[in-house]
């Protein structure tokens, strides 16, 4: 069935069942509030919840779903809001459910290099504790210091140290999750290896919360390395520069992160936060972002000396080494804030895409010939070290892509380039609501099959996030 569910299901009886759960001042009904959890960081679409709730436990959650379940209203779990894909927008009204409150870090077992934390916890504040502990979690993506780890869980994100390290997946041991039924149940064990049944963990891993909610998250954890180092370089050619990535790795190094920035992105986030720690000139068309670590600094530098000779021959220009903390913490701010700050000059359209790091200068290509043809503009970045380009894009008319016919038709051509170079449509902002148009172009008819078939099995009556990466039929 199409998930189209009507508004206006959320009665006065629900809310007072909804009060009498997780107390009154925690049922938010009022336009101010409706208005701030109906959008997130997606283009500029925004869609009201008829209620938001905040509960506290899982226990609280599980009563709330059972009667969503039982009056089959709709249902949107919701972290921090600062989804690309549009997975925490309340699309078909009904229940907005934030995870808010449930933001603390439960344990940290540093004889078993694991976390169990709950899913309100921001990312940057997880990281810190354990670090803390000498302890490190690797996932970053560009919003840590904003988003929950909840949502992390969610989208499966990556973020610049997963080119090293892995993405989200790769680190979560075990899950309590809500079930849209109102069960309460745990996915696996805490453990480093199960082969018991099937690995529901791992499936829950990257749902978007369309399969349940999650309440505690079991986490894997690593040594933290005690060193790491920085350079910028600087290419006179963005086909250079992505060409540079692939030849890195086939050298045998493996950074700890390698960052693609055009300049034109470069020029925006500079000004943005004000910032004079790049030079950009008319000279150059992108930097790399190359970084490395580890627990051993003549081996690091060794490593940086021998990146900076192979770059030679890929006309690179005058590297620039970080010197000190500062210095690093400046260029990440510039890299991690280039979205928000493109986002705000009308590159309000991003798109998320994923090919073989070999193939990014094919790539970026095609992104620059179908903005010739299609009358926009877009700017390129992002985590190069593992293919995974962002693309934002800056049209004079047009300023979301979900629902437009025009937008829609131009990026189905860039996503069967895409898939033509051995890539997929998301990396790791997910499918949502804007990219569904086009899981057709990357799955077959039974790859989506089996897709709602494990939908239906978790969620029969369609409420949770319903209509998010694929409608049922």
């Amino acid at each position: 069935m199409q998930a189209t569910a009507p508004k206006g299901l959320v009665t006065a009886e629900h809310l007072e069942f909804f009060k009498a759960t997780i107390g009154e001042q925690y049922v938010l009904v009022d336009q101010e509030s409706l208005t701030d959890y109906g959008h997130d960081e997606t283009e500029r679409l925004q869609y009201y919840p008829e209620v938001v709730l905040k509960p506290r436990t899982a226990e609280e959650i599980a009563a709330i779903m059972k009667c969503c379940n039982q009056f089959h209203i709709p249902v949107t779990p919701r972290g921090a809001g600062t989804g690309l894909s549009g997975g925490a927008l309340p699309h078909l009204g009904g229940v907005l459910i934030s995870s808010e409150r449930m933001n603390s870090i439960l344990s940290i077992d540093e004889r078993n290099l694991q976390v169990i934390t709950e899913p309100g916890v921001i990312t940057e504040v997880l990281q810190n504790a354990v670090k803390e502990k000498g302890l490190f979690y690797p996932p970053d993506p560009s919003s840590r210091g904003s988003c929950f780890i909840g949502g992390n869980i969610a989208e499966n994100s990556g973020g610049p140290k997963a080119v090293k390290y892995g993405v989200v997946k790769d680190y979560v041991l075990n899950l309590e999750v809500v079930l849209p039924t109102g069960e309460i149940i745990w996915t696996g064990a805490n453990v480093l290896k199960n082969s018991t049944g099937y690995n529901l963990t791992q499936l829950l891993v990257g749902s978007e919360g369309t399969l349940g909610i999650v309440t505690k998250i079991v986490l894997k954890l690593i040594p933290h390395p005690q060193y790491d180092l920085l350079m910028l370089v600087p290419f006179a050619s963005l086909e250079k520069a992505s060409e540079a990535v692939s030849a890195i790795f086939r050298a045998g190094f493996v950074p700890s992160a390698l960052e693609l920035v055009e300049i034109d992105a470069l020029k925006i986030v500079s000004t943005f936060v004000d910032s004079t720690a790049v030079p950009v000139n008319d000279d150059i068309a992108a930097h790399l972002i190359i970084e490395v670590d580890g627990n051993n600094m003549d081996v690091l530098m060794g490593e940086m000396e021998a990146i900076s000779e192979l770059l030679t021959q890929f006309d690179a220009g005058e590297i620039f080494f970080a010197d000190d903390a500062q210095q690093k913490a400046e260029l990440w701010k510039l890299r991690r804030r280039v979205a928000e700050a493109v986002k705000t000059t009308g590159y309000t359209i991003e798109e998320d895409t994923v090919v073989p790091r070999a193939e990014l200068p094919a790539l970026i290509r095609g992104v620059k010939e179908l903005g010739r043809q299609h009358g926009f503009h877009a700017v390129c970045y992002g985590h190069a070290g593992d293919g995974n380009l962002h693309i934002r894009i800056n049209h004079p008319t047009i300023k979301n892509s979900h629902g437009n016919a025009e937008m829609t038709a131009a990026l189905t051509e860039l996503f069967h380039l895409v898939k033509k170079l051995g890539g997929t449509i998301s990396g790791e902002h997910g499918v949502g609501l804007i990219q569904k148009p086009y899981l057709d172009t990357v799955f077959q008819a039974a790859n989506l099959r089996l897709m709602r078939e494990i939908k239906k099995a978790f969620d029969p009556n369609n409420i949770l996030n319903a209509g998010k990466i694929f409608d049922l039929q």
